[in-house]
């Protein structure tokens, strides 16, 4: 622990040590006053009183902690095409994409950064590069803009849908539909904010998907059936695959927050939801030249595969 000290000025002269403690930090009298039961304030080298009457003209000693060191970037997951305008990396599961609340310097553009590639600065800062995104427990295929000519191309292809994505899913439960396409608006659960769900006047969202096999797995002496499905996004909302397949009552294995059981995900040895982007496809922004990339299943869900007696698919499946 580091010490800052400070003389108190005359115009804090009769204030309790806590509430000029509080205007001298900027924050609240029971935050001052804890940190002085805490022992971390001295005045004239001596542990005061929450309740001491200040005369003016003592010298404040504050315990400050020193900074965390910054955690070391995560190591740079696979590139799959790399230019002077973009890059395609196959992200693994666990991997933030960008900084945000708990996340820095463990992220996807934090990598990025520490091996020297350029990443478009856009109109946010905190998100270089990004113009579309995978959720952290959802691995496979993802695009950065290096360039800004790039970045505003891809962003407008993804507005005119002119990218394919597509992902493969275990889901708890098979489709009742061999192939379907599902139009359902989406935006935030109103009981429960971290959730998005379909809802009235949500952003229009549509899903296609086609199921690929059915399995089973026994969870608890029962059997419990498991759907292999691959979507393809008309549209891209956030956890748009999740919500849609919950709301067809097929949620992906390993999906707490959109309903799926723990226990199936444990069966199949999974940690994490069982969603994989497996294909991208769109034009170069700069040239026009078609780029196709293909991204096999993760080893974790070639083993959940295999346990529910289905055949891991090539990543070049369609829906």
């Amino acid at each position: 622990m580091t010490a800052q000290r400070l003389v108190i000025g005359e115009e804090l002269a009769g204030r309790r040590l806590d509430v000029a403690l509080a205007e001298v930090l900027g924050t609240t009298r029971s935050v001052a006053a804890a940190r002085i039961a805490a022992g971390e304030v001295r005045v004239d080298g001596r542990v005061p009183s929450k309740r001491l009457v200040l005369a003016g003209g003592e010298e404040l000693e504050l315990e400050v902690a020193p900074r965390p060191e910054a955690p070391a970037p995560p190591t740079m997951p696979p590139v799959r095409l790399r230019d002077a305008d973009l890059l395609v990396v196959a992200k693994p599961a666990g991997l933030v994409v960008h900084p945000g609340a708990g996340h820095h310097g463990d992220t996807l553009v934090d990598a990025c950064r520490a091996a020297g590639i350029p990443l478009a600065p856009g109109e946010d800062p905190v998100r270089p590069g990004i113009v579309h995104r995978l959720d952290r427990d959802t691995s496979g295929l993802l695009v950065l803009a290096s360039s800004e000519a790039a970045r505003a191309g891809l962003v407008e292809a993804l507005r005119e849908r002119r990218v394919s994505r597509r992902y493969l899913a275990l889901t708890v439960g098979v489709p009742g539909e061999e192939r379907g396409r599902i139009e359902a608006p989406i935006g935030r659960d109103p009981r429960r904010r971290a959730r998005f769900a379909v809802v009235h006047g949500g952003k229009p969202a549509v899903t296609r998907y086609r199921v690929l096999g059915a399995g089973v797995v026994e969870v608890s002496g029962a059997p419990v059936p498991i759907g292999l499905v691959v979507c393809e996004l008309e549209t891209g909302r956030t956890h748009q695959i999740r919500v849609h397949l919950t709301a067809i009552g097929t949620p992906v294995v390993g999906d707490p927050l959109y309903g799926a059981r723990p226990a199936v995900a444990a069966a199949l040895g999974l940690t994490r939801p069982a969603l994989h982007a497996t294909a991208l496809a769109f034009a170069h922004p700069i040239d026009g030249h078609p780029i196709e990339l293909e991204e096999p299943l993760p080893d974790d869900l070639v083993i959940a595969c295999q346990r529910a007696g289905l055949t891991p698919p090539d990543p070049d499946v369609r829906a």
